[in-house]
């Protein structure tokens, strides 16, 4: 692994880390590592880890921090990576940021971004979230199709999944806040936290990134 930057993003589900994270990686010309993506791809792939990693998924357990590690050292010893990397979705704990920190090295990352948006916030984006049945097509309550509720694409019927409720939401957040919490104190520790507002036009949101990260990589 050679020189280049080497971004960490974090975000609330529904803070629009995944618009964020497309813009960051074109912006400086690295890989989107999302965490369920790349998991799902070594296992498909049949790598060494991908394998061990598959056995645990199909047994819907989580997997050891060894593994996972393995994974993520597979995929960054990628020709796409050497240039650089974010990752979306890894680390979750500290102990697997200490993990991550040794995998990488003296270099290690350059920081980690935590797109700041509020517990209401997206719980309000996330429960007034429908979709269609049939095509996956998201809508929400404040811009429904046009003909009721079904879907101008294709007519099935749109509907709001069973974990988009509030209350399946504030469970997945209060989990969010309880793992996350510490890890994101290890990298403020160690003066590798920038927080930005992830509240606003995406446009916006995104010139806030630049600007918070863009002075810190020298």
């Amino acid at each position: 692994m050679t020189d280049g930057v080497r971004l960490i993003v974090f975000g609330r589900q529904g803070a629009g880390k995944g618009t964020q994270c497309v813009r960051l990686a074109e912006r400086y010309g690295v890989p989107h590592i999302s965490t369920g993506d790349m998991l799902r791809a070594a296992a498909a792939e049949g790598t060494e880890f991908g394998l061990r990693a598959k056995e645990f998924m199909d047994a819907g357990q989580l997997l050891p921090d060894d593994i996972m590690l393995g994974v993520i050292e597979e995929r960054l010893g990628r020709p796409d990576a050497v240039g650089g990397w974010l990752l979306d979705g890894f680390p979750r704990t500290p102990g697997q940021a200490d993990g991550l920190t040794e995998l990488l090295g003296d270099k290690g990352a350059d920081l980690a971004v935590d797109l700041d948006v509020s517990e209401e916030v997206v719980v309000g984006r996330i429960s007034g979230r429908r979709v269609c049945a049939s095509c996956g097509t998201i809508y929400s309550v404040a811009a429904p199709p046009a003909d009721g509720w079904k879907c101008d694409k294709c007519g099935g019927d749109v509907v709001q999944r069973a974990d988009d409720t509030e209350e399946s939401v504030r469970k997945r957040l209060a989990a969010y806040n309880e793992q996350t919490a510490p890890l994101l104190a290890w990298f403020a520790e160690r003066d590798m936290l920038v927080t930005v507002d992830g509240v606003g036009d995406p446009d916006e949101i995104s010139r806030r990134i630049a600007a918070a990260v863009d002075p810190r990589l020298g």
